[in-house]
């Protein structure tokens, strides 16, 4: 099964029955392993495959495995929660979906709040798990609300949860989940209707009312399943430390602390992810994902809203289309490759020799002068994720982050860029260090004279 490139079709839903709850299960993939995937308090297994990037990583995963994804009680598709809801109640269903699924020994992997659960099904039943795998997990709801400030105090509680709640569904959220996607609109716009779909306001607080009592710290030392922890060092939704002390307290645990900022997954290097994954299940890391070195350019016309409002759009329109050709004439001079313009920016991508992106991105600057248009352009040389005839990853990422530091007429290289093309003849002027948003530490920057 190849990874896909486009927006799956909706996933085939099964419904299991533990008593009178209904649980809304699918699965990905054909592997050989099934892994079940316990969510926390946001899932909707629809609209999850809806996200390009989540069903690539979805798609990967099922190279070697079947991915058995469930609802939990009161979230997405499943019965919601009435009454009390606890970890004993949760086994139970993670019980009539495996049965449903036809699985007799599983590897659980959690992600977040989904780490109670989890371990609480790998201490009750040995004898049904392969392993478990946790990423980004925690082991006591009440050890995450703290680190957000909230006291043990139930009435404090309830005033926090009312707080996060007050922007409930507002896509909001992205920028801790995701804050190198933080610009993405339309992850953004996912993000808060995965909200609105996983549960009402109400509905949260019910659910956080029980799964936040969830802990299991004092237990987990007693875990004698393979156990593989995964984390993020600067995630910014659930901070690594968690990780960490279950990582001390589980016996024989494999911890593997990744690079990154982001909680999602399937955003920043999911690939690293899933090697690991990969490797811990079968004993070795196969190929997952295409990705290829090359130097990418943005482009950006500057004071364009301004410009088009004076001009009025006919005229606008005209002007705008002498730009993209004057653009694509370049990149076919240096042998680019335009992947896509989004509005009046272009991104383009080089697999050669970096100066030629470098002089591409000078003549660019010069045709637009020509037109009496002002560009700014940033050059990065990154690994970046092959996704169709598109590209994605944090080489993208960081050169549109230099693109906004330039001004009207600069061309500005990271300093990554700027070192593949030393001793090529193009002369380049200091720019300073710079906070790349979205990216960690602070970048040098160059300023492409000639």
């Amino acid at each position: 099964m190849a990874p896909r490139d486009t927006p799956p079709m909706r996933p085939d839903v099964h419904y299991a029955t533990n008593g009178e709850i209904s649980l809304a299960w699918t699965t990905v993939g054909e592997g050989s392993v099934d892994v079940m995937m316990l969510l926390g308090g946001l899932s909707h297994i629809e609209h999850i495959l809806e996200e390009p990037s989540l069903a690539r990583f979805f798609d990967k995963l099922g190279l070697f495995s079947r991915v058995i994804l469930m609802d939990r009680r009161g979230v997405g598709l499943s019965d919601p929660v009435s009454g009390s809801l606890t970890l004993d109640d949760e086994c139970e269903d993670i019980d009539a979906v495996l049965a449903a699924a036809g699985s007799d020994r599983v590897v659980l992997y959690a992600y977040g709040w989904g780490g109670p659960p989890v371990v609480h099904y790998a201490l009750t039943r040995p004898q049904r798990v392969r392993a478990i795998v946790l990423y980004a997990a925690v082991a006591s709801g009440i050890a995450a609300l703290e680190d957000f400030g909230i006291e043990r105090a139930a009435d404090q509680i309830e005033d926090d949860i009312a707080q996060t709640l007050s922007t409930w569904g507002t896509g909001d959220a992205i920028e801790v989940v995701a804050p190198s996607r933080v610009d993405d609109v339309r992850l953004r716009a996912w993000f808060g209707r995965l909200a609105r779909l996983s549960q009402s306001p109400g509905a949260m607080r019910a659910l956080w009312r029980n799964t936040a009592y969830y802990d299991v710290r004092d237990e987990i030392g007693s875990l004698r399943v393979p156990t593989l922890i995964l984390h993020r060092t600067g995630d910014r939704s659930v901070d690594v430390s968690h990780s960490r002390d279950m990582a001390e307290r589980i016996p024989g645990a494999r911890f593997v602390e990744l690079e990154g900022i982001d909680n999602l997954p399937s955003v920043g290097d999911p690939d690293a992810l899933i090697a690991e994954v990969e490797e811990f299940l079968t004993g070795v890391r196969s190929r997952t994902a295409d990705r290829a070195l090359l130097t990418v350019v943005i482009t950006d016309i500057v004071g364009s809203t301004d410009r088009a409002a004076r001009m009025g759009d006919r005229d606008w329109s005209d002007l705008l289309a002498a730009h993209d050709a004057a653009v694509r004439h370049q990149i076919d001079r240096y042998g680019g490759r335009e992947v896509k313009t989004i509005g009046d920016s272009f991104l383009i991508v080089f697999g050669g020799a970096p100066s030629s992106a470098h002089r591409c991105a000078l003549s660019i600057v010069e045709a637009a002068t020509e037109l009496d248009l002002e560009l700014r352009v940033g050059i990065h040389t990154g690994e970046c994720e092959l996704i169709g005839d598109d590209v994605g990853g944090m080489a993208v990422h960081i050169a549109s982050r230099v693109a906004k530091l330039a001004g009207p007429g600069e061309v500005l290289a990271s300093g990554t860029a700027f070192g593949t093309v030393v001793g090529s003849g193009l002369e380049f002027g200091d720019f300073g260090t710079h906070e790349l948003r979205g990216v960690p530490g602070r970048w040098p920057v160059m300023r492409l004279l000639r």
